[in-house]
């Protein structure tokens, strides 16, 4: 039973079990400090700093000890292109979610390696790069295919609209 609700609590199904209505009031406005992702396992919910300028982008989640399970950095760029990351300076495991314009994930680099200045290709196309904590993807079920709602995302052709 402990394994099972341990699940339920990881996959933010908890919640909705508990109050069903919450799932309604979450879902009725985007917000900044927030990205939801939906897929085959459900949904998931991150708070999110945003780094959508060169500065706040080249710093990333560069030097932080720790960051809470549910929590993130969510890249955006203004047009869609490749994009490629590494871990320079950066202390923490990470996974990487690489998006294209409609909110859709297009590739999921698992377990980013600390400090390493491999170059992490993401593909072309790309708008967004979410990074949540390493093995955070796996353990949630997280997929090439699923979406992402935040409101930096073109409404009028996003997947999953505000």
């Amino acid at each position: 039973m402990n394994n099972l609700l341990y699940r339920m609590c990881a996959r933010g199904a908890f919640a909705m079990l508990l109050w069903p209505g919450l799932a309604a009031v979450a879902f009725a406005a985007c917000r900044d400090d927030t990205v939801w992702i939906r897929g085959e396992f459900g949904q998931a919910r991150f708070a999110v700093e945003i780094a959508d300028d060169g500065e706040e982008r080249a710093l990333g989640l560069m030097h932080r000890t720790e960051m809470a399970s549910s929590a993130g950095m969510l890249f955006v760029y203004p047009k869609p292109g490749a994009l490629s990351f590494w871990m320079r300076n950066t202390l923490i495991e990470l996974d990487m979610l690489f998006v294209g314009p409609t909110g859709v994930v297009k590739h999921i680099h698992h377990r980013a390696v600390p400090l390493s200045e491999e170059p992490i290709n993401g593909g072309d196309g790309l708008t967004h790069v979410l990074e949540i904590n390493g093995g955070m993807s796996r353990l949630l079920g997280l997929d090439v295919g699923d979406q992402l709602r935040h409101p930096s995302f073109d409404q009028s052709i996003a997947a999953w609209p505000c």
